[in-house]
């Protein structure tokens, strides 16, 4: 998938759903311990099935793997926890942790893994999105300690931003395994014919169409700041902390550009340093 990561989260929160867990790490390195044991087990769920929808073996094994996790996360909830998740079901009651949430994550993966997702519509996109970012986001807002409508809403587009943001650094990575994530109605509008992956983001349209991906971020960006602002400082550091990864990530790309040849767009370690250690005393 789209480098998602707990996007929390993200792409990502994260994270959000994840394929590298070093922002994600050090935006929960500052959390009290309960909080951080919290998001660990979140993020080792998470682990867990990104590595299986992303895994070499069958369709039919993966979705099975995806289904026994299913199974598995009800069991909790029906108060029969298998021992493996013992300490994830401890979170999950410690700070109400929602079922649906972790099914939503599960759809995700199924998603990349019923079909080689490659020029999805605007609303299939979107239900990705909520599902590999913003559903992770939704559990992790509740560990922060934010209360139910605010944490939801930033979720929802924290979550986003943070996606799209991979979507858009992770280009030539998705391609080479056949994916494409950029929507459909974008790439007509460019006039730009549905190919392979590599013609798709080869073409010579696909900066505009890269450059709208960027604008929807930024809106969710500034609606993540927006709902940031009206929370309690404490209970957004780690928030604020993927914010600002990921939209260094923006910015950066969006200096760079889309047009081949497309260098890797980091944020440098100095930077990621400075970031953390101005919430962590803020």
């Amino acid at each position: 998938m789209a480098g998602t990561e707990i996007a929390t989260p993200g792409g990502p929160l994260a994270g959000p759903a994840v394929s590298s867990g070093s922002s994600f790490h050090t935006a929960m390195r500052i959390l009290p311990p309960s909080q951080r044991q919290a998001m660990f087990e979140i993020y080792a769920f998470c682990r867990a099935v990104d590595d299986i929808a992303d895994g070499d073996t069958q369709h039919a094994d993966r979705l099975a793997a995806l289904e026994q996790w299913r199974t598995d996360i009800a069991a909790c909830y029906a108060g029969c926890a298998p021992a493996a998740l013992r300490s994830l079901d401890e979170q999950i009651k410690a700070f109400n942790l929602q079922q649906q949430d972790f099914f939503d994550v599960i759809d995700g993966m199924i998603m990349d893994v019923v079909a080689t997702i490659v020029a999805p519509d605007a609303a299939t996109l979107d239900l990705y999105c909520d599902r590999v970012a913003s559903a992770v986001g939704r559990l992790a807002v509740r560990v922060f300690g934010l209360e139910e409508q605010p944490g939801i809403e930033l979720a929802h587009h924290l979550g986003r931003a943070l996606q799209l943001t991979n979507i858009l650094r992770d280009l030539d990575e998705d391609a080479e395994i056949g994916r494409l994530y950029l929507p459909s109605e974008a790439l007509a509008a460019a006039g730009i014919p549905l190919g392979s992956p590599r013609e798709v983001i080869d073409h010579p349209a696909i900066e505009p169409v890269c450059r709208g991906i960027a604008r929807d971020a930024q809106a969710h960006y500034d609606a993540s700041a927006a709902i940031m602002a009206r929370c309690p400082s404490r209970v957004v550091r780690s928030p604020r902390i993927m914010y600002e990864v990921y939209h260094e990530i923006l910015t950066r790309l969006l200096a760079r550009g889309w047009q081949t040849p497309r260098a890797r767009v980091r944020v440098p370690k100095a930077r990621l340093v400075w970031i953390v250690l101005r919430h962590a005393i803020g």
